[in-house]
């Protein structure tokens, strides 16, 4: 299943999008309207799913504040319109409630809790108080301070907001004195017994820890992450693993990392860009091996991540009794295979700027072949499972975090948009500097700083 050979996969030539052009168009639009339109007008923060209804989700905020520049730039909204929007939903988040209480708080030392309420917007039920979502959360936040730069009362509490949000967090405090980040916390229990280790999502989680200049976590905390990672082949493809593809895409979303290298890739001889490139285009030789042999499965029809399923159950496919899960998170890599024949569309769409060759055809395929049974008002519906039953399931729901994947990267596809607001952030920027990156857009920005202490 796995092959012994490694290689560089490299594109021939450009890819030609010109012909799904409309498709790309459409969808874009369709899925910026989710963020738009879906949202909890008390509290100005963003559902995690719909039309299932059940809390809200900073994580999902997190990418709707950037969906809100994306709209501006490409004339679904006035620039005024987005940034009333930006502003509203960071004085709710500065105005809530900060305690340590196990009940009516929305966060706790500048960090948030991972769902919350309607309409209070406190924490929902018993979740955690989210690092990885905090960190979503504000690189949003972060984006918005670098694009809203106008002069105006608005953008102007728009930079102030942001920084006395992100001036607040302790980062240091969630390191829990261990050598990596603290997945969360709870009042009712404390610190939970996992930590961010392996390569995965929290690459935007450190570099925000670091670039802090209230509350940094220590110098050696990129290196002791690093340390942790599973590099290994699979499918041809020499990289770091991780199984889901959000994996490699959440911190790509907001940090431009083509280009840049930290002391781990250097060594590799490639960037963590390419690295998310390979680990995609080994999930998508997965599929199309498809050694499980589930439905539906081709060179266009691929893409496992975390996503809705079908059901917690077990059911007969092809003589074999399998047990197909809700939401799960699926994915491929050496050491992880979890696939019950479910393939997520945000999963080719996150990965956009890694691959268009055979990610935009593959969204194009999915519409085309499954119609208004996965495309619909705000674009793609979360995942699909042909292999249940005689006219497979569809998820009911659209989820934020993935219509955010498919709608940022998109739009850093063809513009850069979102990557660019956070090349010229402050604290990104001493975060990667920390870190140890160096080379591409940021020797540029190094030069520039050098300069300027020479003046």
């Amino acid at each position: 299943m796995v092959s012994c050979q490694s290689h560089v996969p490299v594109q021939d030539k450009p890819f030609d999008k010109t012909p799904f052009q409309p498709f790309l168009n459409d969808l874009k639009f369709r899925t910026f309207n989710f963020f738009w339109e879906i949202v909890d007008t008390n509290t100005w923060q963003n559902d995690d799913r719909y039309p299932t209804q059940n809390f809200t989700s900073i994580a999902a905020t997190g990418f709707a504040l950037p969906s809100y520049i994306i709209g501006v730039e490409n004339k679904y909204i006035s620039r005024s319109q987005g940034a009333t929007r930006v502003l509203n939903a960071l004085q709710w988040l500065w105005a809530s409630k900060q305690a340590g209480d196990t009940s009516g708080a929305t966060g706790y030392r500048g960090l948030y809790y991972h769902f919350l309420n309607y309409q209070r917007g406190d924490r929902f039920k018993d979740v955690e108080l989210s690092t990885i979502d905090t960190g979503l959360l504000f690189g949003g936040i972060l984006c918005c301070q670098s694009y809203f730069d106008g002069e105006n009362e608005t953008e102007q509490q728009i930079r102030q907001l942001a920084d006395s949000l992100y001036l607040r967090v302790e980062w240091d405090w969630a390191m829990n004195h261990q050598q990596t980040m603290s997945m969360g916390w709870k009042p009712e229990s404390g610190f939970l017994s996992s930590s961010w280790t392996g390569y995965n999502e929290a690459m935007l989680l450190v570099v925000l820890g670091l670039g802090s200049p209230t509350h940094p976590i220590p110098d050696n905390a990129w290196e002791n992450w690093c340390k942790t990672y599973d590099w290994a082949d699979f499918y041809g493809y020499s990289h770091v693993n991780f199984g889901p593809l959000f994996g490699h895409q959440y911190s790509q979303m907001f940090i431009d990392f083509k280009g840049i290298v930290d002391p781990y890739m250097q060594a590799k001889g490639f960037d963590y860009f390419e690295n998310s490139r390979r680990a995609t285009l080994s999930n998508r030789a997965y599929c199309i091996d498809n050694p499980l042999h589930f439905n539906g499965y081709n060179e266009n029809i691929w893409g496992l991540t975390a996503c809705d399923g079908p059901a917690f159950k077990t059911i007969n496919h092809n003589g074999i009794e399998w047990n197909f899960k809700e939401y799960n998170a699926r994915g491929a890599a050496h050491n992880y295979i979890e696939d019950d024949g479910t393939i997520a569309p945000t999963a080719a769409g996150g990965s956009i700027p890694f691959a268009p060759e055979y990610c935009i055809p593959a969204l194009s395929a999915m519409r085309d072949k499954y119609g208004d049974k996965l495309y619909q008002q705000y674009g793609f519906k979360d995942a699909f499972n042909v292999s249940i039953g005689e006219k497979g399931w569809f998820a009911a729901d659209y989820l934020g975090i993935d219509q955010g994947a498919i709608l940022i990267q998109l739009e850093n596809y063809e513009t850069g948009l979102i990557w660019k607001q956070l090349r010229n952030n402050k604290y990104i920027i001493n975060g990667l500097q920390r870190a140890g990156f160096t080379g591409g857009w940021l020797d540029a920005v190094n030069k520039e700083q050098t300069n300027q202490t020479k003046g």
